[in-house]
């Protein structure tokens, strides 16, 4: 009894991928919309007495949400043993408190519906912050995948003498995992933020590694300020113009364009589809998925 894969529209690559790698069925699923701006969902490929794999990377949650609910709805009517959300990047991590009177706290209303809706939850590197586990959010099980030994081999293969550069606080987790991995020298700049799109960034003296190629290691590229003065900041150091290596590809607004002049290359992972997409993750989803890896 092989599993069934299904994507919703946008994550037919990496579907196939992982369907390739565990050795199940690749489905589809029919999306449209009616004139009045409800969805039609129709599933391509049986459900019954199986498990299914909902494909569905989350990079725009608002207009995949209840499309992927009546999928998940749609596969468990037609008999699936277990309905799962393969979401390499998930989202909704960000308010994960009231940061001021009357916010909704996103993160805990999110969890509570993915967790109303699905048995299991895959992911990759979620940006947990004031939250230790995915456990604390949601109620159903999890497997929470990390992305850093893939960077670091990539890392490994394409850049010479590299100098692992975490560029704020936060990333020293990646930059010393990265740096220990491919046995390279590692530093962590200092951020200051002062809102959504404006931040200082702070630079210990790396004359040293002056001879060696910074690459900026971090999970998340979104409006992409933090990056931008990193790489402005190591080229104020004399060092050579760096790489930048990350796991989700956001990219908001104008950030991909702003951001390539100042790095020598700009590399992701597929979590989300994007041109600098450079290293799977389907082989890491799909291990887990066969060897039923949980948190």
């Amino acid at each position: 009894m092989r599993r069934l894969i299904l994507p919703l529209p946008g994550n037919e690559a990496f579907a196939a991928a992982l369907a390739s790698a565990t050795d199940a069925e690749l489905g589809r699923l029919e999306t449209r919309q009616f004139p009045d701006g409800e969805s039609y969902v129709r599933l391509h490929g049986d459900p019954a007495g199986r498990a299914v794999d909902l494909v569905c990377t989350l990079a725009k949650p608002d207009a995949q949400f209840l499309p992927l609910v009546f999928a998940a709805d749609a596969a468990r009517d037609l008999g699936a043993t277990e309905v799962n959300l393969v979401a390499p990047y998930l989202a909704y991590m960000r308010q994960d408190k009231r940061f001021n009177d009357g916010e909704s706290v996103t993160s805990l209303s999110f969890a509570r519906l993915v967790s109303s809706t699905f048995d299991r939850l895959l992911t990759v590197d979620p940006h947990l912050h004031r939250h230790p586990t995915l456990a604390a959010l949601y109620t159903i099980s999890t497997t929470t995948l990390h992305a850093a030994p893939q960077l670091a081999d990539w890392i490994a293969a394409n850049v010479e003498s590299p100098l692992i550069v975490g560029p704020d606080e936060e990333s020293e987790q990646w930059a010393a995992a990265i740096a220990s991995r491919i046995d390279a020298p590692h530093a962590v700049l200092t951020k200051t933020r002062h809102g959504d799109r404006s931040v200082d960034i702070e630079v210990p003296d790396l004359a040293a590694w002056r001879g060696r190629t910074p690459v900026v290691v971090d999970d998340i590229a979104s409006s992409g300020r933090t990056l931008a003065v990193a790489a402005r900041k190591l080229a104020e150091q004399g060092l050579g113009k760096p790489e930048c290596v990350v796991v989700h590809a956001l990219f908001a607004d104008d950030a991909w364009n702003e951001l390539q002049p100042l790095f020598t290359r700009i590399t992701s992972t597929d979590a989300v589809p994007h041109p600098s997409n450079r290293i799977a993750l389907a082989p890491q989803f799909a291990s887990a998925l066969l060897n039923n890896v949980r948190d």
